[in-house]
């Protein structure tokens, strides 16, 4: 009798854990706001844009879907709420219907403030050119410096139009800096070192004399040398 009122705890237990785990799920999933009656391009909720700076982005990316039919929406809220960004962009994207029917070339950018995420979630019309080197290019070169400056607007004014530059053939991309100046260095810094290995080995020979001292600078400054070679 007492086991089986252990294995009872232990039920009840596990239940109750159960129930916590779904009301914790349950409040921290967020709900996607209705999608406005009025077309619109931009919904700041978390109010990082002035009503000037949302009217422009929004006559900007209204022009451009009138263009070229591909339509693109920026979304700003407070916080993700436990939300998965990716996942959320993406239902947030398919509840509002972004893109053209048929030829599904919406592309929805999310800017979470607390946790300081951006998404650009492409539609399948759109993945073959909006490819996930550039949109990593895009958020990380061109947006992220301009929302670490404090300024919003700038950084989606830039994005988006390196979006158009991408779904029209003409971006080329953002320098990149660590690469370039890591490959230019290096030779660089094999030179100085294999320099001062022959003065510390010129200077070791003077001083020891005789044919040991001498083999032992030249073994350092081959050791030297094949070190320099592997990087």
């Amino acid at each position: 009798m007492l086991q089986f009122n252990k294995k009872l705890s232990r039920l009840t237990s596990c239940i109750s854990l159960l129930f916590l785990l779904i009301s914790f799920v349950g409040y921290s999933q967020r709900d996607i706001p209705p999608k406005p009656n009025k077309e619109t391009a931009v919904y700041d909720g978390a109010n990082l844009l002035t009503t000037s700076e949302e009217q422009r982005l929004t006559q900007k990316l209204v022009s451009y879907a009138d263009t070229t039919s591909t339509q693109i929406v920026i979304a700003t809220i407070e916080s993700l709420q436990g939300e998965y960004a990716g996942t959320y962009a993406t239902h947030w994207a398919e509840e509002w219907g972004i893109g053209m029917e048929g030829k599904d070339n919406g592309l929805f950018i999310l800017v979470a403030e607390k946790e300081r995420k951006i998404q650009i979630q492409t539609g399948y019309g759109l993945e073959p050119y909006m490819t996930d080197a550039y949109t990593y290019q895009i958020i990380q070169n061109i947006i992220l410096p301009e929302f670490k400056g404090g300024d919003y607007y700038a950084g989606l004014d830039k994005g988006t139009t390196a979006v158009f530059e991408v779904l029209a053939g003409t971006f080329k991309g953002t320098p990149q800096r660590r690469g370039g100046s890591g490959n230019s260095a290096k030779p660089i810094a094999i030179f100085i070192v294999v320099f001062i290995i022959i003065i510390i080995s010129l200077i070791g020979k003077s001083r020891g004399g005789g044919r040991g001292g001498g083999r032992r600078g030249r073994s350092t400054l081959m050791d030297a040398i094949i070190l320099s070679s592997l990087g």
